[in-house]
C-alpha cells in the first residue's frame, strides 16, 4: 500500500455508491487518493475497490449489486470520514480545481489542527486535516 511502509490499517471505512466509477475518479483525481485495486462485475459494476490515502484506505463498491453488505446498507445516509494530510491548503486547492463542493475552507482549529471539509458527488463528507492522534502506548 502506498505510504504505509508495509503496515496494514486495521480500520477501513466502506462505502457504496450509485456510480462507483465516478466516485473513484473524484476521489483519486480531486482528493488525492491512490487506486490500489478495482474489481468489476461482468455488468461493469464495481464489486470491490480499495483506495489509499497516506497510511489508511477506504473500500467501496457499487450500490444495488446484491449481497449482505449491499442489503444492510440499503437506504443508508452519507458517511463522514477524516483523513490526515500534510498540506491542507495544497490539498484544498486541488479539490477546488476539480470542482469539489467545499463545506468549510481551511480553518485553524482550537485543538491545533488545520482542517477543511468537502462533500463528494454522492453526499459523503470528507474532512482533511493535520490532526493525527497517536493510538496505543
Amino acid at each position: 500500500m502506498a505510504g504505509t511502509n508495509g503496515a496494514r490499517p486495521s480500520i477501513y471505512p466502506s462505502l457504496l455508491y450509485a456510480d462507483a466509477k465516478a466516485a473513484i475518479r473524484q476521489l483519486t483525481e480531486a482528493l488525492g487518493f491512490t487506486e490500489l485495486s478495482v474489481y468489476e462485475g461482468e455488468d461493469g459494476s464495481v464489486l470491490h475497490a480499495e483506495l489509499a490515502q497516506g497510511n489508511g484506505a477506504v473500500m467501496l463498491g457499487s450500490k444495488g449489486r446484491g449481497g449482505v453488505f449491499d442489503s444492510a446498507m440499503k437506504g443508508a445516509g452519507p458517511s463522514g470520514t477524516y483523513i490526515v494530510v500534510d498540506d491542507v491548503d495544497a490539498h484544498h486547492r486541488r479539490a477546488v480545481e476539480h470542482g469539489v463542493e467545499i463545506l468549510m475552507p481551511p480553518t485553524d482549529q482550537d485543538y491545533g489542527s488545520r482542517d477543511y471539509m468537502a462533500r463528494d458527488a454522492e453526499g459523503n463528507i470528507w474532512s482533511f486535516g493535520t490532526y493525527a492522534p497517536t493510538i496505543g502506548g
